[in-house]
């Protein structure tokens, strides 16, 4: 799994996945590598994982992308349409970008209703996995590949050009509250954060989190110090696990807050090197779980 080019370290990245006792080292063989810059595909290589190189026609999208400058917004369109075409193709999948740490395998928390067309990640979840108010991140998701998310995604892909200055998150955000999911009859579940985590809206339970999201952060350093801390947390949990009945903290995002507050030019360090990550799943995986 190599995750921020040269930021993120591959000794940080592999403990992410988080290991044989939580059920996610098996995933490795599913995982596939999208590059978006030489730097994240020769790391990826080298490492002998699952990569793909995604080209981008007149952009070059190796070193520094600023937060919402034209090549960040054109890097996060063209991921967007990149899995369309992975959609049309027949292929379902889990998407996770490259500040998800894994802790123990989502798949058993997804849902393997087949009726359900989308299960998207939450900056804050309002108690209600079936709420349009609840805010969502693209930063991970599973979408089953049939004739609705298809459209879906044709019609998000398809307000690019008319939504200048906004990123692939706020137009799906926007399509969602303007009833794209009764129009097209679609089932989203927007999942909860005691189980899919992330620094807007940390989990309240370490016994049911999976995935911890580096979310409502600027800076690819502050994501990186505070996911160390995310990560010593759960080494602590997992030591006292058997043993204690503690109610174990999150260690504060504190790198994270202040990455708002102190930028020095560098908004866009979280999209250096950056390389999305997903799970291609086939139809036979929902009917075999």
């Amino acid at each position: 799994m190599e995750a921020y080019g040269d930021s993120l370290d591959s000794a940080l990245a592999k403990a992410s996945m988080g290991g044989n006792k939580t059920g996610t080292r098996s995933l490795m063989d599913h995982l596939l590598i999208v590059a978006v810059d030489r730097t994240a595909y020769d790391r990826c290589q080298l490492l002998r994982l699952n990569c793909y190189k995604l080209e981008t026609d007149g952009v070059d999208f190796e070193g520094e992308k600023l937060f919402m400058s034209q090549d960040f917004i054109k890097m996060m369109w063209r991921r967007t349409f990149f899995l369309l075409q992975v959609l049309k193709r027949g292929y379902s999948f889990v998407f996770t970008d490259t500040d998800v740490m894994w802790l123990r395998n989502p798949f058993t928390i997804l849902s393997k209703n087949e009726t359900e067309d989308l299960q998207i990640s939450t900056d804050m979840y309002l108690d209600n996995p079936w709420s349009e108010k609840n805010l969502i991140n693209t930063g991970f998701y599973l979408v089953r590949s049939n004739n609705k998310t298809i459209s879906l995604f044709e019609e998000w892909c398809g307000k690019k050009d008319s939504s200048s200055g906004q990123k692939e998150q706020d137009v799906l955000q926007n399509l969602i509250r303007s009833g794209i999911i009764g129009r097209l009859g679609l089932t989203i579940r927007f999942l909860n954060t005691l189980y899919f985590s992330g620094f807007c809206q940390d989990s309240k339970d370490f016994r049911a989190v999976t995935i911890v999201h580096a979310n409502c952060c600027r800076s690819i350093t502050a994501k990186v110090a505070d996911l160390k801390a995310v990560l010593r947390d759960w080494k602590q949990f997992r030591r006292l696990e058997a043993n204690s009945t503690m109610n174990l903290q999150w260690t504060g995002h504190d790198h994270c807050w202040q990455s708002w507050g102190r930028l020095d030019g560098k908004v866009g360090d979280i999209y250096k090197h950056s390389t999305p990550l997903f799970y291609p799943l086939s139809r036979p995986w929902f009917k075999e779980k």
